[in-house]
């Protein structure tokens, strides 16, 4: 996969792009990261790439002429189609069914905009789509290009190491979030691994595992799912949690016990 950024700070992203997942996947030949400067592009000695709004107001705004240069030396790069994608608070927000239709492009370019952001006739003209990573403001569209950067790097054929690791993660398959996870020791001051994940059980840690994702998006983002719409097996084992923590709040706070 190849993915071009249109950047005042391409190096922030080559940075951050060297690291981990990312940047073993460039190693791997997986993703093609290119950064382009629209400084690189402006005329006059000063380089010029914003201005002030018409109608007045606080803040600068990216010019035209700098991004629709470095814009079309991006697609003369590669002839590979390529989408525009504007990194936006007033975007669709991005969710992980948008982070698989992305992955599955061959190539996509990110704007990343500054100050009080980019003129619309190139918005208008240029741009294909536009994402927001969520509701609140930062400095530029570096970091919201990094986030989709790192998310489609990993979906992509050979990146993670373990090729389930992507398939287990939160909001992959049926939406729901990941179960807890344990490593060694079995035994800590701050806590006990569960028995079921030491039993060797298969089946009884798949189902725990089941559960665990269930009960978690049932109590941290309920809005993920659709109870109404779980098979038999899924609402027993959710039911069995519930009454389980339920329980196990009583014990704790000695509720119920006739005192």
């Amino acid at each position: 996969m190849r993915v071009d950024v249109i950047s005042l700070f391409p190096e922030f992203l080559a940075q951050s792009a060297a690291l981990g997942v990312v940047g073993r996947a460039q190693e791997r030949g997986l993703l093609e990261l290119h950064g382009w400067n629209p400084r690189d592009y402006a005329e006059g000695n000063y380089r010029r790439v914003d201005d002030r709004p018409f109608g007045g107001g606080p803040g600068m705004v990216m010019l035209i002429e700098p991004l629709r240069a470095a814009l079309a030396a991006a697609r003369a790069a590669d002839p590979t189609p390529a989408p525009l994608i504007y990194l936006s608070p007033q975007g669709r927000p991005l969710d992980q069914a948008k982070v698989r239709e992305l992955a599955a492009l061959p190539r996509m370019i990110l704007l990343c905009g500054r100050y009080e952001g980019v003129d619309e006739r190139f918005l208008a003209g240029e741009v294909d789509e536009e994402i927001s990573i969520g509701d609140y403001v930062l400095s530029g569209g570096e970091l919201g290009a990094a986030v989709i950067i790192d998310a489609v790097t990993r979906l992509q054929d050979g990146a993670l190491n373990d090729a389930e690791s992507a398939v287990q993660d939160s909001f992959e398959g049926d939406g729901l979030l990941d179960c807890p996870h344990y490593s060694h020791p079995a035994s800590h001051a701050l806590g006990e691994v569960p028995d079921v994940l030491r039993s060797g059980n298969h089946a009884a840690i798949a189902a725990w595992r089941r559960q665990q994702s269930l009960l978690r998006t049932a109590l941290r983002r309920p809005d993920l799912l659709d109870e109404a719409g779980l098979n038999k097996a899924d609402r027993k084992l959710l039911g069995e949690a519930r009454q389980a923590l339920a329980d196990s709040f009583k014990q704790a706070t000695g509720a119920g016990g006739g005192q």
